[in-house]
């Protein structure tokens, strides 16, 4: 793969904090990462009611991490906490759970193949939680899809919200962009959503000439909903994102 994008720009979208993996990948097939969040990590104004539910951890039966963001900022909340036993960890997605693994929880319940939320419901484990009391460690906002269908197959579920996102300030975005671009890589509907508004006027016309590589069905049904035909579903892991890259510019070539 040693230099199968070689000069190619490939824009990358995602939060710093995500960022540095795929775009050493990228360097390494030859190409050149152009890194410039669509999406911005922050701290909650008010972490009260964070840390109110984080007391009662021990009270629940299962906790979930619908994201690496979350396990990284919730983790890091919760500080020198101790797990408590008993307490069993899913999450959405193989990143996520590396990431969880890392920090040294075993036994982490994720779907292997797609990450998103559906995937984590099709597994046989969460079919039956009634009476089960679940913990959603998420970002402010975001999909309700997880907890309003764990909550009508009978679970009490609650959400530790432990972060907020926000849409970066443009001028960065828009002098990348000067320089041109070959691909994007974008992570969700949310972050397409703020590289068009950081783009600007004009934002559609222009992406709409370049191939956006996403890694679910449900970010390309979005994208060709703005009329961004190119859209091409890479997977959800960085290997599977650079893969694709790989695949299309050698094709092209």
């Amino acid at each position: 793969m040693s230099g199968a994008l070689a000069g190619r720009r490939v824009l990358i979208t995602r939060p710093r904090e995500q960022a540095q993996a795929l775009e050493r990948l990228v360097r390494e097939a030859g190409g050149e990462p152009v890194c410039v969040p669509a999406i911005e990590i922050r701290e909650l104004a008010d972490l009260a009611p964070f840390h109110a539910l984080a007391d009662r951890l021990a009270s629940f039966d299962l906790a979930i991490f619908v994201s690496r963001n979350a396990v990284c900022r919730a983790l890091d909340l919760l500080g020198g906490r101790p797990w408590p036993a008993g307490l069993t960890v899913a999450t959405v997605g193989q990143g996520s759970r590396a990431e969880l693994e890392k920090r040294g929880f075993a036994d982490v319940i994720a779907p292997a193949a797609r990450s998103d939320s559906e995937a984590l419901l099709a597994l046989p484990v969460l079919a039956a939680v009634r009476g089960s009391r679940i913990v959603i460690f998420r970002g402010e906002g975001g999909r309700e899809l997880l907890g309003q269908e764990l909550a009508a197959r009978g679970a009490s579920v609650e959400h530790a919200v432990c972060y907020r996102r926000d849409v970066p300030e443009g001028a960065g975005m828009r002098s990348a962009w000067a320089g041109g671009m070959d691909a994007i890589t974008v992570s969700s509907a949310e972050g397409l959503a703020n590289l068009l508004a950081m783009l600007g006027e004009g934002a559609a016309r222009r992406l709409a000439r370049v191939p956006l590589f996403v890694p679910h069905p449900r970010v390309a049904v979005e994208a060709q909903r703005r009329a961004l035909q190119q859209a091409i579903v890479a997977g959800p892991g960085d290997a599977e994102m650079v893969a694709a890259l790989v695949a299309h510019f050698g094709a092209a070539r």
